[in-house]
């Protein structure tokens, strides 16, 4: 097989869960191949590379090898190759970190593992405060 549909091309190396999902990121302009947005029936050939869109990243793929048909994790090396660059890794890890902050209003409050994740990372900016002296003679309200 020499050339696959992007959208069955997606789906089968595990890029996208279903193949709809596959098909509405085509129609919804998140996927690319050369540089332009594709329709789901656009036909891809080995050598080609994949730009797909899923916020805040866009990841890039070099088709090694072009399949209809869903295989084995372990064979996906077989089948592209992952070009993505550094920073757009950068920019996920940073989202990661920084994700509790930008919390969607009306969400509630935070989880026990938002809570974790807020206080490691104000841990380190507290790192050798003690905290203010309220004992100094400078607060005495009875000098008047």
């Amino acid at each position: 097989m020499s050339e696959a549909r992007i959208d069955k091309w997606l789906w089968a190396a595990r890029i996208f869960k279903t193949r709809s999902i596959a098909a509405d990121a085509c129609k919804n302009g998140r996927v690319m191949v050369g540089g332009t947005t594709v329709k789901p029936s656009r036909m891809v050939k080995v050598g080609e590379t994949v730009s797909v869109r899923k916020p805040p990243v866009t990841y890039s793929f070099k088709i090694l090898k072009t399949i209809e048909q869903r295989v084995g994790a372990k064979l996906l090396p077989e089948i592209y190759e992952n070009v993505t660059t550094a920073d757009q890794y950068e920019l996920l890890e940073m989202n990661r970190i920084s994700g509790f902050v930008d919390r969607a209003r009306g969400t509630g409050r935070p989880t026990k593992k938002d809570r974790r994740a807020m206080d490691a990372f104000v841990a380190p900016a507290l790192e050798g405060f003690t905290g203010f002296d309220f004992d100094d003679d400078d607060w005495d309200d009875d000098d008047d």
